[in-house]
């Protein structure tokens, strides 16, 4: 049996966002409101910033927002719960997400990334093909709870988007990360999306990793204050917080493992030794405390790789594919929007 469930929706906003609840309801109802991240963030309910956010997202993306309201109808729990719960890790730093992201262009633009999240997960994410009824088709990794777009995605323009967390401190309020990041799969390409970010008010931060069509890839960080674009030329390493030179000095929370697997995947994809095998660097679990590739029970930021995806772009299409272990055959393989 798969770890990872791969499954189509279709239709309006909210009843995509209707469908997306219907697959998450049962790890929700069981482990996401039972854990102490939804405890804290709960803290929130009723809280002004809140309702200005919520009015935000209301009024510049109306699609989402229904969207969101069709996910909380989904699971049975309230619009604002939801809400809140979508906009993580802009109320919170200590939010539990992570991943890591290996960027190349030689001999072709490469992505790869490890998507790492909360261990209760594990077994109940899935792989999403949306097809929205006024808009832009997409493959996106879900996580149950949580509207696509803020972790590995692919749209139908050849839009390919890997998602890692950066823990901002003292963010302004402003459109939650992830509402900004499932409005990027409507993008069709890198400008467009860099568009995006620059026009709308920011809460939390993000690192972007974006290619698509044009074969550029593009490493984007953005907070609350700035949105920082760095092309790419040479083999590339990017974890949990801000490394860009706009951006590496606001405030930020750098964990344990982000800074050691930070430095450790950096040395490993800028070695004279380097033969540009990425699943092999994310795969990598010598550190018996800051793994790369982490499965460990006692992980020290709580988080585990969920799944790895990876984005080779040649002969005018994009070839990729989901792993449950980066060492080990993958689960799902694709051409475009194509399963194989």
């Amino acid at each position: 049996m798969n770890s990872l469930e791969y499954f189509e929706i279709s239709g309006s906003p909210y009843e995509l966002g209707q469908q997306l609840g219907a697959f998450g309801a049962d790890a929700v109802r069981k482990h996401l409101i039972h854990t102490s991240a939804w405890a804290e963030l709960m803290l929130w309910r009723k809280h002004p910033t809140v309702s200005q956010m919520q009015k935000w997202v209301h009024d510049h993306f109306p699609n989402i927002w229904d969207e969101l309201c069709g996910l909380a109808d989904g699971l049975d729990l309230p619009i604002e719960d939801i809400f809140i719960w979508n906009a993580r890790g802009d109320l919170w730093a200590h939010a539990p997400d992570g991943c890591s992201s290996v960027l190349q262009i030689d001999p072709y633009p490469r992505v790869t990334h490890n998507e790492d999240g909360d261990p209760g997960f594990y077994g109940h994410c899935g792989i999403v093909h949306a097809q929205p009824q006024d808009g832009v088709d997409f493959i996106s990794f879900v996580y149950p709870g949580s509207i696509p777009g803020h972790t590995f995605a692919i749209n139908e323009h050849q839009l390919s988007i890997t998602v890692n967390n950066i823990r901002a401190l003292y963010a302004q309020p402003g459109i939650p990360r992830m509402v900004l990041c499932r409005a990027a799969l409507d993008c069709p390409d890198h400008g467009a999306l860099i568009d995006l970010l620059t026009s709308h008010p920011r809460g939390g931060a993000f690192n972007l990793n974006v290619t698509d069509r044009h074969l550029l890839v593009h490493s984007i960080e953005f907070n609350d204050a700035d949105v920082s674009v760095r092309r790419v030329q040479s083999p590339y390493f990017h974890a949990n917080h801000a490394i860009h030179s706009a951006l590496r000095d606001y405030p930020q929370r750098i964990t344990g493992s982000s800074g050691y697997r930070q430095i450790q995947g950096r040395g490993l994809v800028e070695h004279p030794n380097f033969d540009g095998d990425p699943l092999a660097v994310l795969g990598n679990d010598q550190h018996n405390r800051f793994p790369i590739f982490r499965r460990q029970p006692n992980d020290t930021d709580n988080e585990n790789t969920l799944a790895t995806a990876d984005f080779h772009y040649h002969n005018q299409a994009v070839h990729w594919a989901v792993y449950d272990d980066p060492n080990q055959a993958p689960l799902f393989s694709f051409t475009d929007l194509q399963r194989l």
